[in-house]
Parts: structure tokens; C-alpha cells; sequence
């Protein structure tokens, strides 16, 4: 059975293209093979600001949206976070969505399909990546980086236009974090 790969499109503000940018991905992973995929949008898990009265490290949740959450987290093998930058860091919605569970995250790999203007979502993702080690996870090196991302926006039909090094840093990626995957395999398991 393949690894369970969540790609999560981070930005949930009207207007993002974060959309188009997520689907485009998400065709590409399902398309590679090596993953089970799973598109999830922020925008539809709708979580509150955080608002559990228990630290997340206990699994004492109270609210069905976490208990939601939790279940989506802890199903997947790896992750591709799909984000922008909004002023030199992660996206809100983002840092909210890693806060509000602890444990599912941990000895999972990570990947980053970032976007933006001239830095592409570079310094999102190295921020990101400070969250993501405490909670155990292994952000991984290969990434794919999309600057000045409105120019790779169909006008007419809002899909996301790759270029060649788009597409082949796809497939780098995935490649890698694949490996990865198959390599915290262990330390994943329960019991």
C-alpha cells in the first residue's frame, strides 16, 4: 500500500491562487505514483483561531473541528504544504493549522510548493521549516518555488501555467520526499 501524502493548500483568503497552484500539484503527485494523495484546503477545514483549552500534546480535544483535524494529520505519511509569503513569513491560516495538533505531525516528511513575488515564498518556507523540526517533522531540501506567480495565471481560465523547471522540481521533490517517507516509516508506528 502506498504512503498517504496530504498536499495542504495553506493560503485561505479570497482571491489566493493558492487554488490553482494546489490542484496543479496535486495532479502532478497523483500522476508521479508513489503517493496516495489527498488535497486539503484550509479553506474548507475552516479551524477557529486556536481554541483548545488542553495542550495538544494530551489529544484531549473538545472541539469536533480539531478532532477533525486531528484525523486528517494523523492519517497522512508526509506532507506538501502549498503557501505563499505574507510579509517574510507563513501565512496565518498555516500557523494555526500546525498549532492546533502536536503528535500527528511528529516523524513525518515535509515538502514546499511556495509562491509569491520575487522571492517565490522562499522566506515563508524557511520559517515554516522552524516550526516544522518542533514538531518532529523533516522538512526536506527539494522544493518547488514559483515567483512572480500572477504572470503563471491563465487570465481567462485561472489555472496555473508550470514551467519546465516547475514541473521537473515537482518531480525532484516528490522523489525525495518518497525516500524520506519510506525512511521514518518506523519511527511512525504505533504501539
Amino acid at each position: 500500500m502506498a504512503p498517504k501524502l496530504d498536499v495542504i493548500i495553506c493560503s485561505t483568503r479570497p482571491g489566493r491562487v493558492g487554488k490553482p497552484v494546489g490542484d496543479w500539484f496535486d495532479g502532478v503527485a497523483r500522476q508521479h505514483g508513489g503517493f496516495e494523495v489527498e488535497l486539503v484546503d484550509l479553506a474548507e477545514v475552516n479551524l477557529p483561531i486556536y481554541d483548545e483549552p488542553k495542550h495538544p500534546r494530551l489529544q484531549q480535544y473538545e472541539h469536533e473541528h480539531t478532532r477533525r483535524w486531528s484525523a486528517i494529520v494523523d492519517a497522512a505519511d508526509a506532507f506538501v504544504f502549498v503557501t505563499p509569503e505574507y510579509n517574510f513569513g507563513p501565512p496565518p491560516s498555516l500557523v494555526n493549522a500546525l498549532n492546533y495538533v502536536y503528535l500527528e505531525w511528529n516523524y513525518k516528511p515535509a515538502g514546499f510548493v511556495s509562491y509569491g513575488g520575487v522571492s517565490g515564498g522562499m522566506r515563508a518556507v524557511q520559517t515554516e521549516k522552524l516550526t516544522l523540526t518542533t514538531l518532529k517533522m523533516v522538512p526536506i531540501l527539494e522544493t518547488v518555488l514559483i515567483p512572480m506567480v500572477p504572470q503563471h495565471i491563465d487570465k481567462e481560465t485561472g489555472a496555473f501555467r508550470p514551467t519546465d523547471i516547475h514541473a521537473s522540481s515537482a518531480t525532484a521533490m516528490l522523489d525525495e520526499l518518497l525516500r524520506w517517507t519510506n525512511a521514518l516509516k518506523p519511527l511512525r508506528q504505533k504501539g
